[in-house]
């Protein structure tokens, strides 16, 4: 009665009620556990009850199993000793111009100081940033985060790597930064011409690609330390991330209609904000959607219990002869040698795209503000592009 106690006090760390009773003459010992609230440890360790045995839970599995515990989730623990003057505000005019453009905040709820919008994103516990915060706005999340960016690599086969890339900075700037970079260095597109507008048609479609790398960034495991990962090949491209599913998931929960379960849901409501994201777990249908469409067979999706790949098959296998009609000497815009290469891929991107914006040159072109100016303005004295519209109008090309 005495010993009982004292060894399940330091072996567990609580305290139970032991009782003598009797029943048919005989004694017996009742021994009264309340459930915790918290997990409990034994000898500093912590084990999970699966079928019969006994699995000790280390690294990412116990993590999670301490947030869900707790109530808690990753992305909502703080971070001592920053504050909103260390950020950037790079990612916050990327995500207002984005926020406004869905709808889903207000003129007034974006007219606010970086601080203030965290504080609306709920990115604050009283004076203290969560992480979420970080890995959104950042510029350089990896200070607390190993792990928060994107790894693209192209592959001739599963074993011989040609070239890659890595995509840093605050999860608001990585989505287009990542298809872009996809479409533009790893995919070979039949190109035909519509005037000087470029017809481009890839492999895949860009929507059901955006979708897929979108999910992949905002339902990361990001406790696990490891990047997203793009495998491109010429004839498929599979995306990759580290993730827990709810218990009892597979392939075929996903594909069907189904709730949605944001492991990050603090990433997950400004991506959402942001119309990056939808918030009805319809993100797996709306990629099948976008390739059946474009003429795509439907992705697989290989599901364990802490990561997904999803599989793309290609149109064409890009390893092949080129189409006879793919010809890129074809370019219109290259026969205007009066401009500097840089102004001819600024028209580019204005022909294919005239909502497109100068924080968006800048960031894909790798160039200041400045430059990007000087370069517009050069264009519109010489008569190439004009603007229509308010602050928020687009451009439009004068030369056919």
């Amino acid at each position: 009665m005495e010993v009982i106690p004292v060894k399940v006090r330091n072996t567990l760390g609580i305290v139970v009620e032991v009782n003598l009773l009797e029943e048919d003459g005989k004694e017996y010992i009742e021994i009264c556990v309340d459930e915790a609230s918290y997990p409990v440890s034994c000898r500093g360790e912590f084990y999970l009850r699966s079928g019969s045995t006994n699995q000790q839970l280390t690294g990412p599995a116990l993590t999670e199993f301490i947030l869900q515990k707790t109530g808690m989730t990753w992305d909502a623990i703080t971070i001592d000793g920053l504050t909103a003057a260390e950020f950037r505000h790079d990612a916050f005019d990327i995500f207002r111009e984005k926020a406004v453009l869905s709808g889903r905040m207000s003129d007034a709820d974006l007219a606010v100081g970086n601080e203030q919008l965290m504080r609306k994103l709920d990115l604050y516990r009283g004076d203290l940033l969560k992480r979420a915060a970080v890995l959104l706005f950042h510029h350089n999340p990896e200070k607390w985060v190993t792990g928060a960016y994107v790894k693209i690599g192209y592959f001739e086969s599963p074993s011989e790597l040609v070239y890659h890339d890595e995509i840093h900075g605050s999860l608001i700037s990585q989505p287009d930064r990542v298809v872009d970079l996809i479409f533009t260095k790893y995919l070979k597109a039949r190109i035909s011409y519509s005037g000087i507008t470029r017809v481009e048609t890839y492999q895949y479609p860009r929507e059901a690609v955006r979708e897929t790398v979108l999910n992949s960034i905002s339902h990361k495991d990001y406790s696990t330390g490891n990047p997203v990962q793009i495998k491109v090949f010429p004839d498929r491209m599979t995306i990759a991330n580290d993730c827990i599913f709810p218990e009892g998931w597979t392939a075929e929960n996903l594909i069907q209609e189904h709730e949605s379960k944001a492991h990050n849901p603090l990433i997950a409501g400004a991506f959402y904000r942001a119309g990056f994201i939808e918030s009805w777990g319809r993100g797996i249908q709306t990629i099948i959607n976008h390739c059946r469409a474009a003429g795509n067979e439907p992705p697989t999706f290989d599901v364990h219990s802490h990561d997904i790949m999803v599989k793309f098959q290609g149109l064409w296998d890009s390893g092949q002869a080129n189409d006879p009609n793919n010809d890129p000497n074809d370019d219109p815009i290259d026969k205007f040698t009066e401009l500097s290469e840089r102004q001819r891929h600024i028209l580019r991107m204005i022909a294919d795209d005239p909502s497109v914006t100068r924080d968006r040159m800048t960031l894909m072109l790798g160039v200041s503000m400045v430059t990007i100016r000087r370069d517009l303005k050069v264009l519109k004295d010489k008569g190439y592009i004009g603007r229509v519209g308010s602050t928020r109008g687009e451009w439009v090309v004068l030369v056919k």
